[in-house]
């Protein structure tokens, strides 16, 4: 379903430095993939440019057969919009706006029927423990409630693709157990696929498959 061959990056002006070389992936429909490595190595630049949020320098990138390099700016937006769902480390909760606005945002973009979106939404909340929250704004909730939002916000369109960078950073050690559990169920339940980068060991584990990202590319992580 999705398919990276050779891909390179840099960033700089007259003296550019190399974050990514040569690094190829595939992920299957309905597998949750791992990548890790040390700081620095280019682990969230890769997710990046999965997403369509920067170009690669050479190498492609396609998603459920769709070669981003032959979209313009705003073809990846709504494949960015209708295919791939995001979480980010820093949660990224607009503040104005209560839960169940800020997760039915991506509804609302890609122009769901307003019926079906509220349908949606009552879903995905009810799947995240956040019903009774609704209502609530993000300065009201708790790090994992705020984490489990903006899971709930990636995936309330049902993407083909889900993105983690770092999901559980910012969380204590028991609200990292249960947001890492419901991002595995999420991703099994809608049969689409997942990416985690992350520098735990016991979030790898989560995983069906984890990967170390080198300067030479991706390899196969040895589980301990």
């Amino acid at each position: 379903m999705l398919k990276v061959r050779d891909l390179s990056k840099s960033y700089g002006g007259a003296r550019p430095r190399e974050v990514l070389r040569g690094v190829s992936l595939e992920v299957r429909r309905g597998e949750y993939v791992a990548i890790v490595g040390e700081s620095g190595v280019g682990k969230s630049t890769l997710l990046n440019l999965i997403a369509g949020l920067d170009p690669p320098d050479r190498g492609s990138i396609a998603l459920d057969g769709t070669d981003l390099a032959l979209l313009d700016d705003a073809g990846r937006t709504l494949l960015r919009r209708s295919r791939i769902g995001f979480v980010f480390q820093a949660f990224h909760l607009l503040p104005h706006l209560t839960v169940a606005q800020n997760v039915a945002l991506p509804l609302s973009l890609i122009g769901m029927d307003p019926a079906k979106a509220q349908a949606r939404l009552a879903d995905i909340l009810a799947a995240v423990g956040l019903t009774s929250a609704a209502s609530a704004y993000p300065r009201e909730l708790s790090g994992g409630e705020m984490q489990r939002v903006a899971i709930a916000r990636a995936l309330v369109h049902r993407p083909l693709l889900l993105l983690a960078d770092e999901p559980t950073g910012n969380l204590d050690a028991e609200t990292a157990k249960q947001v890492l559990a419901l991002l595995r169920e999420q991703v099994k339940r809608e049969s689409g696929a997942g990416i985690l980068v992350t520098h735990s060991a016991l979030a790898a584990a989560t995983t069906d498959r984890v990967l170390t990202l080198t300067a030479d590319g991706l390899h196969p992580a040895v589980r301990g």
